[in-house]
């Protein structure tokens, strides 16, 4: 591990990304292609296939953060995190490449729980890493950089894998290109990403030559007596506990997460059906509107990462859910406002208006959005110690997952309701409220407010 520096290493830091590369790519071409094979193959009803494809989410919320807490425990010559990603890669590769070729809907559904359950096991671990090997001021700027390496592997999902499901309808094709880059991945990371521990870890054998330390000894022991302790305690030291002001801002963040994303998964799932019933425009139109919002987001994700080092992640974060409100409360009222200025909302010339007004409105909100989500992460494990970055990822993902199952459903009922999708963008703006307001309240999270703990932690090490 390199000595803490004021400059973030781009190049370890990119194939550190690969490991979420990977991850991104996987899911893109699975929530893309999984429904349509359930619906063509098998003849299953909507609710079914929705039902299926929320596994990944619930076996998200059960696994994720108890994996990260026993990734902090894992303590082998490959590291805490690798173990998991050397077995969980190749596994969910195999499991993800025999989707398409289950020629019963009992074996498909075998393939799909598998791959979702395994998949849920190195989730965590590999967004782990990050915080692992990078120091505390430099993991806004690095998260926004495995972000913009998540965005490339979905445009490679959707170009190449598109590409590939033209010349082969059955899908195997494109599930197979997911299946090699996903063991890519986990080659680039075997090479080129070197854990902390693992190279202590390997010290501590070679050194007690008449006894091989258990993973309880080295952590005990050999962790907190040697050299390499000084760079943990820069990484967050170990073994220190939250205070009850952190302990209230991590829960007020935590919820503000779980605001942001109802958010953010109601529009993804919804927007379609909104552009169509109340804009008015066709299935193609509404997913074309709604890539400029995620195509924005890739390209600010690392920009959003340096606002914030400089900044402030709390006053980045909070810029972000300014900018949601703004350039999102405008499409609850967006037929009114061009009925106003005369445009008939239902004439064919006006969807090249609306569709331009929507694709500029939502391309500033994916601006607000990359602002949001890549400091979030940050500010959940800049308040863990080194030895618990794994258990705070996996609260993350609690939250998060939790919000993408509970939203659809809350929204959905919303709408039968109401009988108006025009509702979805109040409903959106409601929850980014939530968050604003849940975030205003947070006081830890910054770099500065671990100051003090880096040097408690140091202490501990020092003294034990």
């Amino acid at each position: 591990m390199s000595k803490t520096t004021g400059k973030l290493d781009y190049k370890k830091t990119l194939l550190l990304g690969f490991g979420f590369l990977a991850s991104s790519l996987a899911w893109s071409l699975y929530n893309s292609l999984v429904p349509v094979l359930l619906e063509e193959r098998f003849l299953l009803s909507t609710t079914i296939i929705g039902a299926i494809m929320t596994i990944d989410n619930v076996f998200g919320i059960v696994f994720q953060p108890l994996v990260g807490t026993l990734s902090d425990r894992t303590f082998t010559r490959y590291g805490r995190r690798m173990p998991w990603i050397i077995v969980g890669i190749p596994l969910s590769a195999l499991f993800f490449f025999l989707i398409p070729w289950a020629k019963t809907l009992w074996l498909m559904m075998g393939f799909i729980v598998c791959f979702n359950l395994i998949m849920s096991f190195w989730r965590s671990p590999v967004i782990a890493l990050m915080p692992d090997v990078t120091p505390r001021p430099l993991r806004s700027k690095a998260n926004g950089l495995i972000n913009l390496m998540g965005g490339i592997g979905s445009i490679i999902a959707f170009l190449a894998g598109g590409f590939l499901a033209k010349i082969d309808e059955s899908g195997r094709l494109t599930f197979g290109m997911g299946s090699v880059i996903m063991v890519a991945a986990l080659i680039c990371l075997l090479l080129f990403v070197r854990e902390p521990v693992a190279e202590m870890w390997r010290r501590a054998q070679r050194e007690s030559l008449n006894k091989r330390l258990t993973a309880k000894e080295f952590a005990e022991t050999y962790l907190k007596d040697q050299e390499e302790a000084k760079e943990i305690k820069e990484m967050g030291g170990v073994d220190r506990k939250l205070t009850a002001a952190e302990r209230r801002s991590l829960i007020l963040l935590l919820g503000a997460i779980f605001f942001w994303f109802c958010a953010y998964n109601a529009i993804e799932t919804f927007f379609t059906l909104f552009a169509t019933n109340t804009l008015h425009v066709g299935k193609g139109t509404a997913t074309i509107m709604l890539t400029s919002f995620s195509l924005t987001f890739v390209a600010f994700a690392l920009p959003a990462g340096i606002i914030a080092s400089k900044r402030g992640r709390k006053k980045t974060i909070v810029t972000g859910l300014v900018l949601l409100l703004l350039f999102l409360m405008p499409m609850v009222f967006i037929n009114p406002i061009l009925t106003a200025f005369g445009v008939d909302v239902l004439s064919a010339s006006s969807a090249t208006i609306k569709q331009i007004v929507v694709i500029a409105l939502l391309a500033c909100a994916g601006i607000g959005w990359a602002c949001v989500n890549i400091n979030s992460l940050p500010m959940v494990v800049e308040l863990a110690s080194h030895d618990k970055i794994g258990r705070f990822t996996g609260y993350y993902y609690f939250f998060s997952f939790s919000a993408s199952i509970f939203s659809p459903i809350l929204f959905g009922w919303i709408r039968d309701v109401t009988d108006n999708y025009n509702t979805l963008f109040i409903y959106a703006v409601i929850c980014f409220g939530l968050a604003l307001l849940c975030t205003s309240f947070v006081k830890h999270g910054e770099v500065t407010d671990t100051k003090a703990a880096d040097e408690e932690g140091l202490s501990t090490l020092e003294n034990m």
